[in-house]
């Protein structure tokens, strides 16, 4: 009895351990911004969760634009909008006036000619009508990025709004600075150069302490090309939440040193700098997964800013609940295996056998509050909602199962246990209800994996769900006894190619700076040793 207690007590002690590490907050530069310095301009959308520009009964009325620009007042001078024709969009410059802020007036081009038409004589007028306030007409963003239109395109879409709008308000276009780079003729058309440079997203990702300079890199790299042109960094930022690129991770500390950096640099260097983005976007996950709509400050539900300046910051600030609810969750397999090995009797559980419990219990236990904690993040639509309910369901019930068979001392089982009775007769209920869950874990692995494989770039590592459950099946197959059954395990062979193969690839193709791609891809390898055993241990007895 001393040995599963001292075992539970050293498993639950290290998890509340990484978990006070990982709290731990992340330290901030010096604040950029002096007591009552505002922003210098930020990218201002008005959509709230739930709303979405696909849909074409969206609109926003002008209580909801009053209140986010009378938000924004208080810490920026500027916003940058995107679309002249998006209902409600119309009011922002007169609502913008009330609050003592000017505007960046977007116009939205893409490949409708119809849709351009109205965008364009929407900025038009929002510039004619508010020349006060509207200082610049963007007219386009990341046109050539998305390839909807030629650079020649753009040079006339942007003559005619130059025509039109009254004097004093520049014209200008925004893309990201390769594109700038390649269509250096652009310059010609408008008053000032408006560039994108956003690290995270670049071709070769830029972790977060070398992004800043690299920016400043890409700015003077900029200003040499066009001398002689003014220069406004259109978006820059860094993303809160959502999958790592090579070594690029999205987190709040991140975010916040970031951001804060990226101010110091521009007032150092006297750079016109927009931020994107003033308020997350959720919308934006349909396109760029969970980091998309993640590049806010200010949070989209409390509308209140995700840091301080200056403060440090945690990227797991409830980690005191989720080490609680990860040591009762360890207790409680420990409780399960000692309770199995009870009602089985015999003789009780060594060192081997406990220690496997201890390997569960604490994976499961490190993983159950970073994977509760994940799910409304990373959760889109049906289908992904779905998916987050089958991996908190299999991350709390495979640990506790692959426990309870440790200390049944239940033999290895296999996919045929689940998925064909008439060749598997006499096989405990506990066993088929084992192989059941194998096979469903093999099903959502299978998902994730092969997703990570053909379309990764906006997949997230499931890795706090698939830990629980890799890990539970893994200690399990080390422990037991070969099962004895042992025809038709074909489908475990295969499985474990395919998973290890998976396996190797995601984490090549996500490089080796991408410590969630390893972590994932190292499941997918353990995985596939796992099927292996099962595949190949013992004979019919």
């Amino acid at each position: 009895m001393r040995l599963p207690l001292a075992l539970a007590a050293v498993v639950c002690a290290a998890i509340v351990a990484v978990w006070a590490w990982l709290g731990q907050p992340v330290p901030a530069p010096f604040a950029p911004m002096a007591a009552g310095e505002k922003l210098p301009c930020v990218s201002y959308a008005p959509f709230r969760p739930g709303q979405s520009p696909f849909s074409e009964d969206v609109a926003f009325s002008p209580a909801q634009i009053d209140d986010d620009l009378a938000r924004l007042s208080k810490i920026t001078h500027c916003v940058r909008t995107y679309s002249s024709i998006q209902a409600g969009l119309a009011a922002v410059p007169e609502l913008a006036r009330k609050h003592g802020l000017t505007v960046l007036q977007g116009i939205w081009i893409a490949a409708d000619p119809v849709r351009n038409r109205a965008e364009i004589e929407g900025g038009i007028k929002a510039a004619q009508e508010n020349p006060d306030v509207v200082k610049a007409v963007i007219v386009g963003n990341e046109v050539l990025l998305r390839g909807e239109q030629s650079a020649n395109d753009i040079a006339g879409f942007l003559k005619e709004v130059k025509a039109k709008v009254p004097p004093g308000v520049d014209v200008t276009y925004a893309d990201v600075w390769e594109f700038w780079e390649r269509n250096r003729s652009l310059a010609d058309s408008v008053d000032f150069v408006t560039v994108h440079i956003l690290p995270f997203w670049e071709d070769m990702p830029v972790p977060a302490e070398d992004s800043v300079a690299h920016l400043g890199e890409i700015r003077e790299h900029v200003g040499e090309i066009f001398a002689g042109k003014e220069i406004l960094i259109g978006e820059t930022g860094w993303p809160s939440e959502g999958r790592m690129r090579e070594g690029a991770l999205p987190s709040p500390s991140n975010q916040a040193n970031v951001i804060q950096e990226l101010l110091a640099l521009a007032k150092a260097k006297n750079y016109r700098l927009n931020v994107i983005e003033a308020f997350d976007q959720p919308w934006k996950r349909v396109l760029e997964g969970t980091v998309g709509g993640h590049w806010g400050f200010l949070d989209a539900y409390t509308r209140d800013f995700k840091f301080t300046w200056g403060a440090p910051v945690s990227d797991h600030p409830y980690w005191m609940a989720q080490a609680a609810v990860g040591a009762l969750f360890a207790g409680a397999v420990f409780a399960m295996a000692g309770w199995a090995a009870r009602r089985a009797g015999g003789r009780p559980l060594g060192l081997r056998e406990w220690s496997a419990v201890g390997g569960i219990a604490f994976f499961a236990g490190l993983m159950i509050g970073r994977l509760l904690a994940s799910v409304p993040v990373e959760s889109l639509g049906v289908g992904g909602w779905i998916r987050g309910a089958a991996l908190v369901g299999l991350a709390l019930l495979v640990p506790l199962a692959c426990a309870v068979a440790i200390g049944r001392r239940t033999r290895l089982v296999t996919l045929t246990l689940a998925l064909n009775s008439e060749a598997t007769p006499g096989a405990p209920f506990f066993d088929r209800c084992l192989a059941l869950l194998l096979a469903a874990a093999l099903v959502l692995a299978a998902q994730i994996g092969f997703g990570l494989v053909f379309d990764p770039r906006y997949k997230d590592f499931q890795f706090a769900g698939l830990t629980p459950i890799i890990a539970a099946f893994a200690f399990y197959a080390v422990v037991a006894s070969p099962g004895r059954f042992t025809e038709g395990r074909q489908a475990e062979t295969i499985a474990a190619g395919l998973f290890l193969a998976a396996g190797v690839y995601v984490a090549l193709n996500e490089t080796l700076a991408n410590w969630q791609a390893l972590w994932t891809g190292s499941l997918f390898v353990v995985l596939a040793f796992t099927l292996w055993r099962l595949a190949t241990a013992g004979r019919r007895i």
